[in-house]
């Protein structure tokens, strides 16, 4: 009983609750003064000479959403989904629809006339991203009932399938998607505010959402499903509630990057699309927020960089008039060596906080006044 009491009063003296409320006032205040530093450069890069400069920025952002999307499923979760490019599809056509001018959409319907609510129907941009989201989660709920009763690669299987069937019917439905001629003339609502505004709002839905009962629940689900069951953890409700999230999400997404690219077609959805996501996903760490953020970051970033490679290269001793599709295999190879030396991605369950920056930086600091001493 005294050892009891003992544990305690030192719990409380290392951790008193003052120190708990400056820790987290400084927290607050960093997060302010980082939000703050962001917005003027993101103006600055909006501002840049370079067109090419503000659109790889404005699409790390995209990847940033649709990356988080496909964790909190595959990640967090554990349940290995492969449908994301079916709910981004679904997402793209919805605000395509939702913000083309009725003009465009009646010169761009030449083969079947487009069905008479959506003729002369437009929305604001960040309604018809949440109608998306909204449709997209519906649609993961249908498809969510059969499929989250299997497991593994079942699972997986089974969502693929899903996803080629929207794509599909999106290539079939002349009077709703224009089938295979695609859509055109999409306003670019996707500016430098608009997708990092959402991609930091995802970031504290997620961060906000991961770390509540229901968060902590899925991780559970993650760990293992017997033990979760049996302690009270509804295993269908909980994968259906992250299924439907993470569809609303990829939604949201994949409407951003209908307004990006400025046209949409059904080829834009195949499983590449998820394969792409899913490398974020895994570089980062499966089950971390702070590592498909940096991950996003470095994948598209790293992309458009080896895109000389697909062009005439000369070095004096090796010449090439130019070989398509060669910088995805080096980017695909340097991603293999980050795997074999992280093997759980670059921040595998682990998140960047600022606590734990601080205690690298005491850390560092202690390394370095002993190596003074010695």
């Amino acid at each position: 009983m005294m050892s009891e009491r003992t544990n305690t009063r030192e719990s409380i003296s290392k951790h008193p609750p003052s120190v708990k409320k400056n820790v987290n006032l400084y927290s607050v205040v960093l997060s302010a003064l980082l939000l703050i530093v962001l917005y003027f450069v993101l103006m600055k890069i909006e501002g840049s000479a370079n067109a090419l400069v503000p659109r790889i920025a404005r699409l790390c952002a995209i990847n940033i959403v649709l990356a988080l999307a496909m964790n909190l499923i595959n990640g967090f979760t554990g349940i290995f989904s492969l449908g994301q490019a079916g709910f981004m599809a679904v997402g793209a056509y919805t605000t395509a629809l939702l913000t083309i001018e009725p003009a465009r959409k009646l010169s761009m319907y030449i083969v079947t006339p487009i069905v008479k609510p959506l003729e002369t129907l437009t929305l604001p941009f960040g309604l018809t991203l949440i109608i998306g989201g909204l449709i997209a989660a519906g649609l993961a709920f249908l498809i969510g009932v059969p499929c989250l009763r299997l497991r593994g690669d079942y699972l997986a299987i089974a969502t693929l399938g899903f996803s080629e069937i929207i794509r599909v019917f999106i290539m079939n439905a002349q009077s709703l998607t224009n089938g295979a001629q695609g859509l055109k003339s999409i306003p670019p609502n996707a500016t430098i505010l608009w997708t990092y505004g959402v991609a930091l709002a995802v970031i504290a839905f997620m961060a906000l959402f991961t770390t509540s009962s229901y968060g902590r629940a899925l991780k559970a689900v993650r760990e293992d499903e017997i033990a979760a069951e049996s302690m009270g953890v509804s295993l269908f409700k909980h994968k259906m509630m992250s299924f439907m999230i993470s569809a609303f999400l990829a939604g949201v997404g994949g409407g951003l990057l209908a307004a990006y690219n400025g046209t949409i077609g059904q080829d834009m959805f195949r499983v590449m699309q998820t394969y792409n996501v899913l490398m974020i996903v895994v570089m980062g760490g499966m089950g971390s927020i702070s590592g498909s953020v940096i991950a996003a970051f470095v994948v598209t970033i790293g992309q458009e960089m080896l895109r000389v490679l697909d062009g005439p290269i000369n070095l004096g001793f090796w010449k090439t008039s130019g070989i398509a599709g060669m910088r995805m295999v080096v980017f695909s190879a340097l991603l293999l060596v980050v795997i074999v030396f992280f093997r759980n991605g670059l921040f595998g369950t682990k998140e960047l906080t600022w606590s734990g920056i601080v205690r690298n930086i005491e850390k560092l600091a202690g390394r370095g006044k002993r190596g003074e001493v010695a």
